[in-house]
């Protein structure tokens, strides 16, 4: 089963590179499938380590996955990277082997460290609206146009019935990075 999360890595400075990633979780390990030409892929690659969080805010998926925001954060305890500062529970992770195809890694990683800081809240539907609406602004040129206008229309509709000012916020950064 993939889990949609957030993943740190460090560039070669040490500065922290955040992007939402779908892995393949476990308890003792962890596969992640980066596109090969993403920061996340290289600095994965080159340093060996990387940390996913699990985090209930879906504003943070937006903030690093659209405008590739540096999320808040503290220093991982067991290899070189971060855990974001609201995450709920996070996997200190150590790559152990490489896979895929030409476009997209397959990286398994063993979990080194675990943490945990409170009970995962899930995603109500207006969480997953967000995060489907995420996606979907991730992949533009894959959509028609009118295709992808009915879609953000739905998810929408549904933030606004169902979410909080804290989706309402991540969907307007969503229509505002769509209409850039």
């Amino acid at each position: 089963m993939i889990i949609e999360a957030i993943f740190s890595t460090l560039n070669r400075e040490g500065s922290p590179n955040f992007a939402p990633m779908g892995v393949v979780w476990g308890e003792e390990r962890v596969t992640v499938r980066p596109f090969r030409q993403t920061q996340t892929y290289e600095n994965l690659v080159a340093s060996g380590y990387g940390v996913v969080s699990l985090t209930d805010n879906v504003r943070a998926f937006v903030q690093c996955g659209l405008y590739h925001v540096v999320l808040p954060h503290f220093t991982a305890s067991q290899v070189p990277g971060v855990v974001y500062q609201e995450a709920c529970a996070w996997r200190e992770l150590q790559v152990i082997s490489q896979a895929g195809d030409e476009q997209r890694a397959e990286v398994h990683c063993r979990v080194v460290e675990k943490g945990r800081r409170r009970d995962f809240l899930g995603f109500c539907r207006a969480r997953s609206a967000v995060l489907e609406a995420a996606i979907l602004a991730t992949r533009l040129n894959l959509y028609d146009a009118d295709w992808i206008a009915a879609m953000l229309d739905h998810y929408e509709t549904i933030v606004e019935k169902t979410g909080d000012e804290n989706e309402r916020l991540a969907f307007q950064e969503i229509r505002a990075f769509i209409r850039r």
